[in-house]
């Protein structure tokens, strides 16, 4: 036994720098991955949309599953009006060196065809049919990310201009692995407005209430807010991950952490959750099925730390239900608000049911509830510069760190043994009128954490990858990369995934 010890040991200090020694426990996959060469060309170049302003006739498509395994295989329907050969690249999306993705592969020339646009149903569902233009069956050596199509038509460009759009996947794994990033999927969906204001927040009858639901079997529109978040070109095909969701992801891979994805449906039962030492929340994540609400309070009860970056996050109780088809969890819509028996449950109970569901209340899940109003924009003002999370930055209580609040946080703290208040300030909502925000960190039971940043814009501090656009909202805006929210996640992640009790 003794042998075997000192050649283990042996081993790991072999091990070149920037390589971990297998005993470690802790997985390269990410690290290697992201050694291998980039794609320059990944970003859409020749983008287009109609006079409603939301959806690109000239090509766009979707996937028919949200997530997938290596294995599985996923289905890509695709239009071009008018019909058009295409192709398809295949991009992975991560650091690679600074270029932000990576080709796996090429698919095509596939011939094009005009899909027919869908009539809404009662409930303003639009659900495409369209007929699968290609079958992509996810190879064993793919890892779980986040990955990008590229649809692009082929043309003679001496006549006549090519058109790009993207679509958007997930591939899931189950290793165990040091972080689980859950993409804001479901929240994409519901603010989808493809393919002309057609979304959960557009019904006549009320945009806060019951009444619409959102497919997941159509194209994503151009950002819904476009007018007054972010105007960005790269969200056409590619939901709401690019300016919310990929600086976080893009930092997370150059810093080399063992980090797997997974979508919203994938985390409505705890399994995935559990084998992972922090669980991130990530941008918007407004939208919760409540079996996702009771896999995170069952993953924060057996030792997982929880990082909220995100605002408005937990905010409706939004069901699955399968499409007409038969495939699960490809349509969601707005059962109800969280909150139990809170007043701003109350409120919206009031003034936009009755609803079918209502949400235990966030608070004791996050740290810290939704509030109303919870948009605007402010600065993040620090409170407790001698907690561990501040270790290394050199603040000090009333530093800030500008435009990090936005454009929607959390306010209310709940009432949880241990829980501290780190950062608060006032957002100004519409630019001038003042409301509460709050940040948020308590023990879990088990040496584990929650912290909840209060804001979607958290990721704009972490990095800027190529092509990214910062947003703008009610009168403020962040400044991008600024090296303390750096550091406080970096402690953050390093504490949870060392396991140390705060």
């Amino acid at each position: 036994m003794t042998n075997l010890r000192t050649g283990l040991v042996l081993a790991c200090f072999a091990v070149v720098a920037t390589s971990r020694c297998p005993g470690a426990g802790a997985s390269d996959l990410i690290e290697r991955e992201n050694a291998k060469a980039g794609a320059t060309d990944w970003q859409l170049t020749r983008v287009r949309v109609d006079r409603e302003g939301f959806r690109s006739p000239w090509i766009e498509g979707y996937c028919t599953k949200q997530s997938v395994a290596a294995g599985e295989s996923l289905e890509i329907c695709v239009s071009t009006t008018p019909p058009r050969p295409y192709r398809i690249e295949i991009f992975r999306m991560g650091y690679y060196g600074g270029k932000g993705a990576r080709l796996l592969t090429t698919l095509g020339p596939l011939e094009g065809k005009s899909q027919p646009l869908p009539k809404p149903d009662d409930r303003r569902l639009i659900e495409c049919h369209w007929v699968t233009s290609t079958t992509l069956t996810i190879p064993a050596d793919w890892p779980s990310g986040v990955y990008l199509g590229r649809l692009t038509t082929i043309v003679d460009e001496n006549k006549t201009p090519y058109w790009q759009s993207y679509v958007i996947f997930i591939v899931r794994d189950q290793r165990p692995a040091d972080i689980l990033f859950q993409c804001s999927d479901n929240t994409w969906q519901a603010y989808n407005r493809w393919p002309n204001n057609y979304s959960v927040y557009t019904h006549p009858r009320d945009n806060q209430g019951p009444w619409s639901d959102g497919g997941f079997d159509r194209p994503y529109g151009r950002e819904a807010q476009y007018e007054g978040i972010v105007n960005d070109p790269l969200t056409i095909g590619s939901g709401e991950f690019l300016p919310f969701e990929f600086p976080l992801a893009y930092w997370l891979e150059r810093e080399g952490y063992d980090v797997a994805y997974c979508s919203n449906s994938d985390m409505i039962a705890p399994e995935r959750g559990l084998k992972c030492k922090a669980f991130l929340s990530v941008g918007h994540d407004e939208y919760w099925d409540i079996r996702q609400f009771q896999s995170v309070e069952k993953m924060r009860d057996h030792g997982v730390s929880l990082l909220f970056l995100s605002g408005n996050a937990v905010c409706w109780v939004a069901p699955f239900r399968p499409s007409s088809d038969g495939r699960p969890n490809r349509v969601m819509s707005r059962g109800g608000p969280y909150g139990g028996d809170h007043a701003h449950a109350e409120t919206r109970r009031k003034e936009h049911g009755p609803f079918p569901e209502r949400g235990p209340d966030e608070g004791y899940l996050m740290g810290v509830r939704n509030v109303e109003p919870v948009n605007g924009g402010g600065d993040w003002i620090i409170k407790r510069p001698d907690h561990w999370m501040f270790a290394g930055t050199g603040i000090k209580k009333g530093d800030r760190i500008p435009g990090l609040i936005g454009w929607e946080y959390h306010g209310d703290p709940a009432d949880i043994p241990g829980l501290e208040v780190v950062a608060a300030g006032k957002a100004w909502v519409g630019g001038d009128t003042p409301q509460n925000w709050t940040a948020t960190i308590y023990p879990g039971p088990k040496g584990n954490f929650v912290f909840s940043a209060s804001t979607i814009f958290w990721s704009q501090g972490l990095s800027s990858p190529p092509g990214h656009v910062l947003p703008w909202s009610h009168w403020s805006r962040p400044h991008g990369p600024d090296e303390r929210v750096r550091r406080i996640t970096k402690n953050l992640l390093d504490r949870a995934i060392k396991g140390k009790a705060s």
